[in-house]
């Protein structure tokens, strides 16, 4: 038997829909206020049961999110699971939504972390890099 696409399509229509969702503020809840949250993922079981959604955020005034806030908004979402499987199931006209987990993705703020401590080596930029030569005129 071929391998089924379902689990993956379904899983980037609720990464769009949820990310809708909070760029329309659909989803009324304080620990919203001050923070752009981004859906990066959702990964849907292959019997379409679960779906596992990854959540990062950035603060509008310190740039990242504290552990604090961290858990406020995987709370807000939480919250409103029902209010979110009603819409996901509204908006791609499917009986079955996942059951939703809700988890904090660490890769972007591990990626800035790689990138701060890169920029801090102190190492001279080259002109050329090695290997390359000017195979010119």
């Amino acid at each position: 038997m071929g391998k089924s696409h379902k689990p993956q399509h379904m899983g980037e229509q609720i990464r769009k829909i949820l990310g809708d969702m909070l760029i329309k503020e659909e989803i009324k809840d304080s620990a919203f206020s001050g923070t752009m949250v981004s859906i990066n993922a959702a990964q849907v079981t292959k019997d379409c049961s679960y779906a596992t959604v990854y959540v990062s955020c950035l603060e509008y005034s310190s740039g990242s999110c504290g552990e604090e806030k961290r858990s406020e908004i995987l709370e807000a979402l939480d919250r409103s699971k029902g209010f979110i499987r009603k819409e996901i199931s509204r908006r791609i006209k499917t009986r079955h939504v996942p059951e939703l987990i809700f988890k904090y993705d660490i890769s972007l703020e591990y990626g800035a972390r790689i990138d701060r401590l890169l920029d801090s080596l102190d190492i001279p930029e080259e002109e050329e890099a090695p290997g390359e030569e000017d195979f010119g005129d």
